[in-house]
């Protein structure tokens, strides 16, 4: 890629994100400025249609403000919000069993609990970033006691506190999901960035659970991971064990392929890289052009409504996860990617009207939800891929090595 190119998509991901994205947020209803923490539900115009709150987005919009303070200097409206989000957390998401809620009301009453730590993992992604901008030790802490607890109930499930009847029938069939792994792998780097001292710990949690995702759901044979195998790494035929998520397997290869820049792990990269080149294949819409949320292996049907639609997120993880191959390999397979994927994305999510981005497009690319925000839709999946996105691009104007992404 060419400096003055490099040089004007720094620039522009640069004002998107501060003059666009992060404008839209603070001037929404984002910000409980009665209660503490973060209202993620609203319209196209940022106003609340829904004042319950997930918990995800407690811990990631902790993440978000935490960063734009680390990477661009504190601004009080930034560090404020990171410091109200963070007391709510500690406050009204964690039960009394130490697991975390998954949805509270607006003043923080428990509503709803799920067996996934899903929660918990953004509880310490948002405090190891907070860690970082207000260098409390007991926050760390707390990112590292969740950390723990997330891991010993990946590897020893029946040490979970909470106990909910199986999803499935365990004793007819269990399944190892590749979610768990790719958010150990995730947060696992997040804390060896905020805490260096431990470093050697969090390797080899990072390689226990890789040699997970390697073993049982990467697939060389296919080209493709899949999202849900047997617990010997078999192929469940069904709908469910057929399933490719483009979008999860994107965002895992760019996890690993920083992992892999860190350690210098040649061969941990290669397999990054062919994740990547792999998703994009059986991701992208030839006729319409953007990602299906969903593929099956085989080319039988989805079980997913949702299957052929475009989703903000996932053409986020596409973004970063081609620059950073593109810096790491210089290969103008990826530089193609790149300019067909930016075309497409800031052509079709944008709202020109309001700012931010629509979540969700109907397969020809026309909107189908017009809100900016819900229980799953806020301020993480996009800001991160501008921040990181310009910081890629910062490295590849200046000839230097990758940054650390996590």
């Amino acid at each position: 890629m060419k400096k003055k190119k490099i040089a004007q998509l720094k620039e522009f991901y640069h004002t998107h994100l501060l003059d666009n994205v992060m404008q839209y947020w603070v001037n929404s209803d984002l910000i409980d400025k009665e209660y503490g923490g973060f209202i993620t539900s609203v319209d196209r115009e940022g106003k609340s249609y829904n004042d319950d709150k997930s918990v995800w987005f407690q811990g990631r919009c902790l993440w978000t403000f935490s960063k734009l303070c680390n990477t661009y200097g504190v601004k009080e409206e930034w560090a404020t919000a990171a410091d109200r989000g963070a007391q709510f957390i500690k406050e009204h998401c964690i039960d009394e069993d130490g697991r975390m809620f998954f949805v509270v009301t607006k003043d923080g009453k428990p509503l709803r609990k799920r067996r996934y730590f899903f929660s918990e993992s953004f509880l310490v992604v948002g405090f190891a970033e907070y860690y970082l901008l207000r260098r409390n030790e007991e926050d760390l802490a707390l990112a590292e006691k969740y950390f723990d607890f997330m891991y010993q109930m990946y590897k020893n499930p029946a040490s979970d506190p909470f106990k909910i009847t199986p999803k499935e029938n365990a004793e007819v069939r269990s399944l190892h999901a590749n979610s768990y792994p790719m958010v150990l792998v995730s947060s696992a780097q997040t804390l060896r960035r905020a805490n260096p001292a431990r470093a050697s710990h969090y390797d080899e949690i990072i390689k226990d659970v890789i040699a997970d995702m390697m073993n049982l759901h990467y697939k060389a044979d296919l080209h493709c991971v899949l999202e849900n195998v047997q617990l010997d790494g078999g192929i469940l035929d069904n709908p469910t064990g057929r399933t490719i998520n483009p979008g999860h397997t994107i965002e895992n290869s760019w996890f690993l392929m920083n992992y892999a820049n860190n350690v210098g792990d040649k061969e941990l990269l290669q397999k990054a890289l062919n994740m990547l080149k792999w998703s994009l294949d059986w991701g992208w819409d030839k006729e319409h052009g953007g990602m299906f949320y969903f593929v099956d292996v085989y080319g039988r049907p989805c079980e997913q409504l949702e299957h052929d639609m475009k989703l903000w997120w996932v053409h986020n993880e596409c973004l970063i996860a081609i620059l950073t191959a593109l810096h790491l390999t210089n290969d103008p397979v990826f530089e193609a990617w790149y300019d067909k994927m930016h075309k497409y994305v800031f052509s079709h999510f944008p709202d020109k009207k309001y700012g931010e981005w629509y979540g969700y497009l109907h397969r020809d690319g026309t909107v189908s939800h017009t809100q900016k925000g819900s229980l799953w839709k806020g301020p993480y999946h996009l800001p991160r891929c501008l921040m990181l996105c310009e910081q890629i691009l910062g490295a590849m104007e200046k000839d230097e090595r990758l940054p650390d992404l996590l």
